[in-house]
């Protein structure tokens, strides 16, 4: 091996080939950087997808929803919750909102289809006092401790946002509901004023209830054992409860998706096969009516189209 010195550490290398050497690693790191994340655009897209890697929101080029005409049995809370939807859109105050209850019950779909409700009636007033549309961003459970950074986004936005988080619970030894309380009201800066929480969740408290019973049972003082993580559900000032539907409910949903597609059916043969079909299942819900008729739609050989304007 040469004990000559490389160019670069001679006394009296040049400054150029310094400046060379210098340029030829910045390029290099360049290369292998990973690409910079493309700035925030709420206008590409009515609803996007929270990815905390990179902070960056992924638009979502088509939402998977069906039109609120089609949740049948959820009257009030359907009415509540659009209320308040719309109230915020039109920059007035308004509550995070928890949809806690029965599975399959449209608890998510309510969320999706309120937020394109709201944009349809201010669409149809053309504008007017400059009220943009309301964006949905979905962020994961596994993400909510992301959701700090996911506020600071959105804050310099002039649009408003819904975020929207589907099956919020939480574990024993989970800690990052701390983040979503923080976020929501306890945080110095506070939730930004052009953001809402709508967060949808089997349990009340969103937690489970041998959890809460365990630290009552073990705790020197109970009341206070669980009262950090309980009072997490209160920082919703709209909670929805969704139970299960009775049997007319249920059919009401199998006849309305019927109508939906345009399916001929013979009522009095529907009705008796959607019952059994919910018999079988142990359930009835609106998850149950909407497969009992993908099934039905099947063995009549007709295709399913979009229900995104389904017949009247």
């Amino acid at each position: 091996m040469s004990d000559e010195p490389s160019p670069l550490h001679h006394p009296k290398a040049a400054p150029d080939a310094l400046l060379a050497a210098a340029l030829r690693i910045a390029e290099a790191l360049e290369r292998i950087a990973p690409p910079r994340p493309e700035p925030f655009r709420a206008e590409a897209a009515d609803a996007f997808v929270w990815h905390p890697e990179g902070h960056r929101l992924a638009p979502v080029a088509r939402v998977n929803r069906v039109p609120i005409g089609l949740l049948q049995g959820i009257d009030r809370v359907r009415d509540l919750l659009v209320d308040n939807t719309e109230r915020f859109a039109r920059g007035l105050p308004a509550n995070n909102a928890l949809l806690w209850g029965a599975r399959g019950m449209g608890k998510s779909s309510l969320v999706k289809a309120a937020q394109a409700d709201v944009n349809a009636r201010l669409a149809g007033e053309g504008g007017d006092g400059g009220v943009l549309p309301l964006k949905l961003v979905e962020i994961h459970r596994e993400d909510i401790e992301s959701l700090p950074a996911l506020m600071n986004i959105l804050r310099a936005d002039a649009h408003r946002f819904v975020v929207f988080c589907d099956d919020l619970s939480f574990d024993a030894e989970d800690t990052s509901y701390k983040s979503l309380k923080a976020a929501l009201e306890g945080g110095v800066e506070g939730r930004p004023e052009n953001v809402i929480f709508y967060a949808t969740s089997n349990r009340r408290h969103l937690l489970p209830r041998d959890m809460m019973e365990n630290e009552r049972s073990s705790a020197i003082n109970p009341g206070e054992a669980v009262e950090e993580k309980v009072s997490l559900s209160d920082r919703f000032g709209l909670w929805l409860g969704f139970h299960k539907c009775s049997q007319d409910e249920y059919l009401a949903m199998v006849f309305g998706y019927c109508r939906a597609l345009s399916l001929a059916v013979e009522e009095e043969r529907v009705r008796r096969e959607a019952l059994e079909w919910a018999t079988t299942r142990g359930a009835r819900s609106g998850r149950t009516a909407w497969q009992f008729v993908q099934d039905l739609a099947g063995r009549m050989g007709v295709r399913l189209g979009t229900l995104e304007n389904p017949s009247p």
